[in-house]
């Protein structure tokens, strides 16, 4: 397994590397579409029938200008949301050494999570299709947002490797580093 350039990067000379992934970029892309597919038309749609009512009927200018976010936001949750996610899942890179985990995340603000493997809180495995799942490391707080779906920051989400291929093995080499951490 030859580590990515972005992994390379951030290991330390004594660490070894026991595993490194990103996640799927289809899979990750299209997490929430059951909820944002159908939200997404009806939002763009009012938003655009208001703002074109307000352009035809001659409403006042502060009509016109109230609706223009409307129609913006609309817009990238039809069309902008998933490319956006995908390119973020390209840029998201997950490693397991021998002692920390990694997450690069590739998000608009690029961001460096890092965890002592003896101080991983306890995780939580998802499988889903074909193998493929998430790790959460702590206790996921409400509901996880879908990539692409700006936040601003707002919503504090415990650490995870989203959307990997062959989570139970990323899993047990997981619990298998964080047993050869503790001391005996």
């Amino acid at each position: 397994m030859a580590p990515s350039t972005t992994i390379t990067a951030t290991l330390h000379p004594s660490e070894r590397l026991l595993w490194q992934g990103q996640p799927e970029p289809r899979a990750y892309a299209l997490r929430g579409a059951w909820y944002l597919i159908p939200f997404s038309p009806l939002w763009g749609g009012f938003a655009i029938f208001w703002e074109v009512s307000a352009v035809a009927m001659g409403a006042p200018i502060f009509f016109m200008l109230w609706g223009i976010p409307f129609v913006a936001i609309g817009l990238y949750l039809i069309f902008g949301r998933i490319p956006l996610a995908r390119r973020e899942a390209s840029r998201t890179h997950y490693a397991v050494t021998d002692q920390r985990i990694v997450i690069l995340s590739g998000g608009a603000r690029p961001r460096l999570i890092q965890m002592a493997i003896e101080d991983l809180p306890p995780a939580q495995l998802e499988i889903g299709s074909l193998g493929s799942g998430t790790i959460t490391f702590g206790s996921q707080v409400g509901v996880r947002l879908p990539p692409g779906w700006p936040t601003f920051g707002m919503y504090a989400q415990a650490p995870a490797f989203l959307f990997i291929a062959d989570a139970g093995r990323v899993f047990h080499i997981l619990q298998d580093a964080k047993s050869a951490a503790r001391p005996r």
